[in-house]
């Protein structure tokens, strides 16, 4: 769980991965428009350390869930 402390809110984040949360992207809860405008680079949300790295295979590349969207 994290917390934008700006907000004074907290909200459960489900990720598909184990592990701590590390660092909040405070320009996202500056500016959240940048989750649509640039997800892949500045409108990233947390940055988390994972748990077991293994999980990492279980995840689909950005194309994938593309693909799996579309379909």
């Amino acid at each position: 769980m994290w917390s934008l402390n700006r907000l004074k809110t907290a909200s459960d984040v489900y990720t598909p991965v184990s592990g701590t949360v590390v660092e909040v992207n405070q320009a996202v809860a500056d500016n959240p428009a940048l989750i649509n405008t640039d997800p892949y680079g500045e409108g990233w949300l947390v940055k988390v350390r994972l748990k077991e790295s293994k999980e990492l295979s279980a995840l689909l590349s950005a194309e994938q869930y593309r693909a799996l969207i579309q379909a």
